[in-house]
């Protein structure tokens, strides 16, 4: 199985890789348009800031391929926002695959208790309801790390909540995205990339 994993200005590409390497796969770290194209499966990791990330993806033209792709896709993190219709982070039109806004949490007030921007550590999957995100998934927790959010929509594959519910992953046709870390996130973390290896 040839698994690809999209080289560009993005801060967890190595993570990605070595979790992949902890699961017995190999991955190419590319942006050849060819080898992305003719991979079994992708992986769209992403850490950064969403408008400067759409301009290097333009600038190589993966802003058109990656929506063009009919093999399983996966996109991690700013991955998963990339791959929603607009961001609010820097008034971003993104890639369009999720019909999906994606916008920055507000703090409530500060005597509701120590909530903090960004979102960042251990929190619940819940409302699980794709093979890729199974019911076995229920409750677990995993990694975050954002300070911009989906709503719950009808490409929701799995929620969680922090000030209020949001997407967890979504899923449309071959695409599937997390908004947390899955290489990040101890055992359920690898059960999910295992589930989209062996799709």
């Amino acid at each position: 199985m040839k698994i690809v994993i999209i080289k560009y200005n993005a801060g967890n590409i190595q993570s990605v890789s070595f979790a992949l390497e902890r699961l017995g796969y190999q991955a190419e770290i590319t942006a050849d348009h060819d080898a992305i194209r003719n991979a079994d499966k992708v992986i769209f990791p992403g850490v950064g800031e969403a408008s400067t990330t759409m301009a290097y993806l333009k600038s190589e033209g993966l802003d058109q391929l990656i929506p063009s792709l009919k093999q399983p896709v996966l996109g991690i993190c700013l991955g998963m926002q990339l791959m929603c219709s607009h961001s609010e982070e820097g008034d971003t039109p993104c890639l369009g695959i999720f019909d999906e806004k994606v916008k920055k949490f507000i703090a409530p007030p500060k005597d509701s208790g120590n909530i903090k921007i960004p979102h960042m550590g251990w929190n619940q999957l819940t409302n699980v309801r794709e093979p890729l995100f199974n019911k076995e998934l229920e409750n677990e927790y995993v990694y975050f790390v954002h300070s911009f959010y989906v709503a719950t929509g009808p490409d929701t594959a799995a929620e969680s909540n922090y000030i209020h519910p949001f997407s967890a992953a979504l899923r449309k046709d071959n695409f599937y995205a997390t908004q947390f870390h899955p290489e990040k996130s101890s055992k359920a973390g690898e059960q999910i990339l295992r589930n989209f290896l062996e799709m």
